[in-house]
């Protein structure tokens, strides 16, 4: 279990020191280093994220660095999202769900190497009901996959909701422990139906370590070459979306 606890504290630095991209390590992590069943590691995910975000962006609401009617806009759909996509796990092997999940990881390391320019201004707003459409869809994967997806959030909040950088992180991590705990709640019947449970010490213990990482890469952010750094994690993360590809190609094609 050692691997899994340096595991869980380096997601927990990667989040403090990019501010994104380091909870889309949890479900590998729990699924290839602890041995846990896709969709317990994809259920466990889903509760270890909400959990890391909700204490992460305690911060960001003390300086008013949510925008709630983005939160409202765009989070309620999410959340009914996350619920969907946990419910369309039903129906979803587990190699499928990894091959949805190593897109995502892959795209995630193009927008980490190469990230779009976001702008810190403000800008004109979306229509309600397009926001509302990008929340849905982006719940939908946090619920199938088990990512909190702030790499795919903070871009179109800047973008197309109209905030400017810092507002767009703080709503964005209210947004991610909204549908994270959604997302969680609708995949207990999944769980369930395939009489398959979950190890809440392990939950309480990642979550823990990655709080204490989070903190700890927060700390040190200011020493360290963020570019060089985004380079590096975007090379590891398409390093392990290969090694997932490998795991779980044979099952497909076979």
């Amino acid at each position: 279990m050692v691997l899994a606890w340096i595991g869980a504290l380096f997601i927990g630095i990667t989040l403090g020191l990019l501010g994104s991209g380091g909870s889309i390590l949890t479900v590998p992590v729990l699924n290839y280093v602890v041995g846990q069943e896709t969709k317990v590691a994809i259920a466990g995910s889903l509760m270890i994220v909400g959990i890391i975000s909700l204490f992460s962006l305690i911060p960001y609401a003390k300086q008013k660095l949510v925008d709630w009617r983005t939160v409202f806009m765009f989070g309620i759909p999410g959340m009914a999202g996350a619920v969907f996509g946990a419910w369309t796990a039903n129906f979803v092997s587990d190699a499928m769900q990894m091959l949805v999940f190593t897109v995502l990881l892959l795209i995630a390391a193009v927008l980490m190497f190469r990230p779009v320019k976001l702008q810190d201004e403000e800008r004109e707003a979306r229509a309600f009901y397009k926001i509302a459409i990008d929340g849905f869809v982006v719940g939908g994967v946090t619920g199938l996959v088990g990512v909190g997806g702030g790499f795919l959030i903070i871009p179109a909040l800047v973008l197309l909701g109209g905030l400017s950088m810092r507002m767009a992180v703080g709503t964005s991590l209210v947004i991610i422990t909204a549908k994270s705990f959604a997302g969680f709640v609708g995949y207990l019947p999944v769980l369930e139906k395939l009489n398959l449970q979950l190890d809440w010490n392990i939950i309480w213990i990642f979550s823990a370590i990655g709080i204490l990482g989070g903190w700890i890469g927060h700390k040190i952010s200011s020493k360290v070459d963020q570019n060089a750094l985004k380079k590096g994690f975007a090379l590891f993360m398409v390093l392990m979306g290969l090694f997932i590809l490998y795991k779980n190609l044979p099952t497909l094609i076979g």
